[in-house]
């Protein structure tokens, strides 16, 4: 049973032993020891930092992406407007354009048509006028053949000539 009852010096002895082995780790194990527990507490605190800044930039980033599609979207839909309206505009400009050359043709037809009916007119008097001056050639060529016809109509024409003066 020795084995199982240590004696008073060996107790003795260990307890000097353990509080030597106490007071060592007290004064230099310890303080290492927590050291090491206390940066890598540090550590994991700054991870954790870390990842919550990486967090807060990458919801800003997105946030920022999202404003930034955005504004493209509104951009994109201002040019087409853009685009629509000046598509219009010179489809307007177009037409008004074409409207303004219709009128300067028709004007001009109009002009030259009434050129062309004077002139027509002029021709066709011309040719009445000779033609009368012909028949009248002849109506008065037959009626001067006769003496009595020639004083006749002299007489009638200083008649007329009378009555307008």
């Amino acid at each position: 049973m020795e084995l199982f009852t240590p004696d008073f010096g060996l107790i003795f002895w260990m307890f000097v032993a353990f509080a030597i082995l106490f007071l060592i780790l007290y004064k230099w194990g310890w303080p290492a020891i927590l050291k090491g527990v206390e940066s890598r507490a540090d550590l994991i605190d700054k991870g954790v930092e870390y990842a919550q800044s990486a967090k807060e930039q990458l919801d800003h980033a997105k946030e920022q992406a999202d404003a930034a599609i955005a504004e493209a979207r509104k951009q994109q839909a201002d040019m087409l407007r853009e685009a629509d309206r000046m598509k219009t505009q010179i489809i307007e400009e177009a037409r008004d354009a074409a409207k303004k050359e219709a009128a300067k043709v028709m004007d001009a037809a109009k002009v030259s048509i009434a050129q062309e009916r004077k002139e027509a007119e002029k021709q066709f008097r011309n040719e009445v006028s000779a033609f009368a001056l012909d028949i009248a050639a002849k109506v008065v060529k037959g009626e001067m053949a006769d003496k009595a016809q020639q004083k006749k109509l002299v007489d009638s024409l200083l008649n007329d000539m009378e009555k307008q003066n």
